[in-house]
């Protein structure tokens, strides 16, 4: 499994990682051992959220990564509800609880809120400083934001930025992709496949990744993911609780695709005019 240094939480990093957006809709023991499957395939990075199932997701993770945190880069989000300076530092409090560890390797603010950016940011310093997280980055954010936390908190602080991103929404490669590029702030993408909406073997999009699929021994889904991670600042987070799916996420860790496999999905999958706006989940 290729790994990349993760920005300034400079750790290595799995490509692949492992996403836990309702992981707790599963039977528990299967959503468990998907963890742990991914972990000894080298998917390293587990991202998680106080939001999925309110809490549940942690729990399971929690659970997951018992007797192995040594080896996880873990992850979680606080909602922007709570993302006072007093109640980011009381959720990020649970969320540890839950995921029955001391520290997070990053801690992330979900989306923009009501609460002042100073303020949150003011408790990951703290957090950090405490020990209870060892970076702190964003979600969802779009340029103008990523601007503006970075006056407030100064360069090289900011470890990721965590966004939609898949075949379908490349949005982020007219400003956001580029300006994380340009101060080394990875790019985390959630939701790689789309939500739901895979391209099918009979589209044309689909078709094209089933040919270079085929030429490469990988699968549609593999080749979807690697086409993301062409960009060094890259990393992606796909959820899956069968083992099945597991294995195939992981195999995209290795593959490689050729300049002409890149242009040929490009074709199918342009990138589109740039909107106004930065899309989510």
């Amino acid at each position: 499994m290729e790994q990349r240094i993760f920005g300034v939480a400079g750790r290595k990093v799995s490509v692949v990682g492992q996403g836990t957006w309702n992981i707790e809709t599963a039977p528990r023991a299967a959503a468990v051992n998907a963890l742990k499957r991914g972990l000894d395939l080298g998917m390293n990075h587990i991202d998680t959220a106080e939001m999925y199932g309110n809490g549940a997701a942690e729990d399971i993770t929690g659970e997951a990564i018992g007797g192995r945190r040594g080896e996880v880069f873990l992850v979680s989000k606080v909602l922007p509800s709570n993302a006072s300076k007093k109640g980011t530092i009381s959720a990020c409090e649970k969320s540890l609880k839950r995921l029955r560890t001391d520290a997070l390797d990053c801690y992330l603010l979900h989306w923009r809120g009501q609460y002042p950016l100073e303020d949150t940011i003011g408790a990951f310093e703290q957090l950090k400083q405490d020990g209870k997280i060892l970076s702190w980055g964003v979600s969802n954010f779009d340029v103008a934001d990523l601007e503006e936390a970075e006056k407030i908190a100064g360069p090289g602080k900011i470890a990721c930025n965590q966004v939609l991103y898949h075949l379908e929404e490349r949005a982020i490669e007219h400003a956001v992709l580029p300006w994380c590029a340009m101060h080394q702030v990875p790019v985390v993408a959630y939701s790689p496949f789309g939500s739901g909406d895979f391209p099918g073997p009979a589209t044309p999009g689909g078709k094209v990744l089933a040919q270079i699929a085929a030429a490469h021994n990988a699968s549609p889904r593999q080749v979807a993911l690697r086409f993301l991670l062409r960009f060094a600042a890259v990393f992606t987070i796909p959820k899956a609780v069968n083992p099945t799916h597991v294995a195939d996420n992981a195999g995209a860790g290795d593959l490689r695709l050729s300049d002409a496999d890149i242009a040929a999905i490009a074709g199918v999958f342009p990138l589109g005019a740039k909107r106004r706006g930065l899309p989510m989940l």
